[in-house]
C-alpha cells in the first residue's frame, strides 16, 4: 500500500510473472541448518522480519508457520509497520536501538543509496536468472543486485462500474475532458464522483505527484535537470496540466479529503459511497472482504485531452525484501527467501492469498485469481501502455515525497495557491538534491 522507475511490460514476461516475500533469523549462534525438510542438526533460529505490506500481514503469519512446520527450530518473528505508519522513521529506530531485523522492505533507488552499507548482494541467488526486467534495476548498484522484489503493482483512478453504468456513461474516459464529463454525469445522479483519502501522504507525496514526473517526454533527463538546475517545476507545462486533475478531483470530490484516511477511502468506494478513488491493486484484498460483488475497473489519470498520451497506468515495484549483511543469520534469511519463490507453498501463497503479480518468470499471473484490477494492470502492460514510478527517485526519498504531500496538503486546504505549491515543490527539491 503505503508504499521506482519502470519500463514496458512484455506480454511474455507479464503472463508469467512471480514475487517474493520473506522473513528469517536466528537467536544464538548463526545457523548452519538447511530448509524444508532438512534433519540435520538442531536448530535454534528466529528470523527477525521487518516489513510495511499491512495488507498481507495476516497472509504472511500464515506462510512463515508453514516455513516453520517444514523446518523445525526456525522460527519466524514478522514486525508490520505501514499504512498511515513511517516504516522509514520505524525501520531507522530499529537500527539504531540495535534491534536490527534480518530481512526488511527496500525501496531501490536512492532509498537503496540510503541503505547500501546494511545489504547483503544477492546477486548469485538462484531465484536471480528468474526475475522479469523491469524489477533490476531499482536495486540493482554497480553490477549488483541487493533485493527481492514483492510484486509488480500498477494504479489509477479505480471506478466502480456498476454505478458509471446508472449514469449513462458508456464509454470509460481516456482524456481529462471526458473524465470531467463522467463527473458531471455521475453527480446528476446522485453519485460522488470521488472519494480522495488525502489523509495518507503516500496517496499524494508518491502516487499522485508522480505523474507530472512520469508524464514528462523523458522522466529520467527532467529529474536530471532538476538536480542540475537546468529545468524548474514552476512554469514547466506538464505540471501546469497536472493541476487541473487535482482541482477536477477536488471539485468533484468528498467533503473531508484530508480527514479521510486509507480505510475508510478504500472502504467507502467499496460500498458505493463514490464512483471513483486514487488507488492501486493493492486494495483488491480489502474490496472483495468489503464486497464480494463490487465490479471494479482501473481507469487512466487523465493530465490532457491527448488521448494516446494519456490512457497509460503508472507500473512498477513497489519495494523489495533484502536482507541484513550483518546478520549472524544471512544465511538461513537466503534459504527462505528462495523458499518463498520456488516452493509450490511460496508461490501459492504469493499469487493466491497476497494476490501478487508476480514478478518471477516462473510463477504464472493467473487473473482470475488475482481479480480484475490486477487484471488491467496486466493488459495495460502488455499493450505497452505504462508510466514510470518516479518516486524513489527524488532527493531525499521519502523526505522529499513527504514535503511535497504536506505542501499539496496545504493547497487542498485552500492554504497555498497553485503558483506557491509548484514553488514550494522546487524549493523543496532544491534543499534535499546533492
Amino acid at each position: 500500500m503505503n508504499a521506482k522507475k519502470i519500463v514496458s511490460l512484455s506480454l511474455a514476461a507479464i503472463m508469467a510473472m512471480s514475487v517474493a516475500a520473506g522473513c528469517a533469523k536466528k537467536e544464538e549462534a548463526p545457523s548452519t541448518g538447511g530448509t524444508e525438510g532438512n534433519a540435520g542438526a538442531a536448530k535454534n533460529v528466529t528470523l527477525k522480519m521487518f516489513q510495511f505490506k499491512v495488507e498481507i500481514a495476516e497472509p504472511l503469519a500464515k506462510l512463515a508457520a508453514e516455513y516453520e512446520k517444514a523446518n523445525p527450530g526456525v522460527k519466524i518473528q514478522i514486525d508490520t509497520v505501514g499504512g498511515g505508519a513511517d516504516y522509514g522513521a520505524a525501520l531507522m529506530a530499529k537500527f539504531n536501538s540495535g534491534d536490527k531485523p534480518d530481512i526488511f522492505n527496500n525501496g531501490g533507488f536512492s532509498d537503496l543509496d540510503k541503505w547500501i552499507e546494511h545489504l547483503e548482494d544477492l546477486s548469485a541467488e538462484p531465484w536471480v536468472k528468474d526475475l522479469v526486467d523491469v524489477a533490476k534495476e531499482p536495486m540493482t548498484k554497480d553490477g549488483k543486485l541487493y533485493g527481492q522484489p514483492l510484486n509488480l503493482e500498477g494504479y489509477g483512478f479505480l471506478y466502480n462500474k456498476d454505478l458509471f453504468a446508472q449514469a449513462g456513461i458508456t464509454e470509460t474516459p481516456k482524456t481529462i475532458s471526458q473524465l470531467e464529463d463522467a463527473a458531471k454525469k455521475l453527480q446528476a445522479k446522485n453519485i460522488t464522483p470521488f472519494v480522495n483519502g488525502y489523509a495518507e501522504w503516500w496517496v499524494l507525496g508518491n502516487h499522485f505527484v508522480n505523474l507530472p514526473f512520469a508524464y514528462q517526454p523523458d522522466p529520467n533527463k527532467f529529474i536530471a535537470d532538476l538536480n542540475s538546475g537546468a529545468a524548474k517545476i514552476p512554469g514547466n507545462p506538464v505540471f501546469d496540466q497536472w493541476v487541473k486533475l487535482f482541482d477536477l478531483q477536488l471539485q468533484y470530490g468528498n467533503k473531508n479529503p484530508l480527514q479521510t484516511d486509507y480505510k475508510t477511502q478504500v472502504t467507502e468506494f467499496a460500498t458505493g459511497k463514490a464512483a471513483m478513488t486514487q488507488q492501486g491493486n493493492w486494495t483488491q484484498l480489502q474490496l472483495t472482504q468489503t464486497n464480494p460483488n463490487l465490479k471494479v475497473g482501473f481507469l487512466p489519470m487523465p493530465i490532457s485531452d491527448d488521448a494516446a498520451a494519456n490512457d497509460k497506468l503508472p507500473v512498477g515495484v513497489p519495494n523489495n525484501w533484502v536482507i541484513n549483511k550483518n546478520s549472524p543469520n544471512k544465511e538461513e534469511a537466503k534459504k527462505f527467501l528462495n523458499w518463498l519463490v520456488t516452493s509450490d507453498m511460496g508461490k501459492k501463497y504469493i499469487v493466491e492469498e497476497f494476490k501478487f503479480i508476480p514478478a518471477f518468470k516462473s510463477i504464472p499471473a493467473d487473473e482470475k485469481i488475482l481479480g480484475p484490477l490486477a487484471a488491467d494492470i496486466i493488459r495495460y502492460s502488455k499493450d505497452n501502455k505504462t508510466l514510470s514510478w518516479n518516486w524513489f527517485k527524488f532527493p531525499g526519498g521519502e523526505a522529499s515525497s513527504k514535503k511535497f504531500a504536506a505542501t499539496m496538503q496545504a493547497y487542498v486546504a485552500k492554504q497555498k495557491t497553485k503558483d506557491q505549491m509548484l514553488t514550494e515543490f522546487q524549493q523543496t527539491w532544491d534543499s534535499l538534491k546533492k
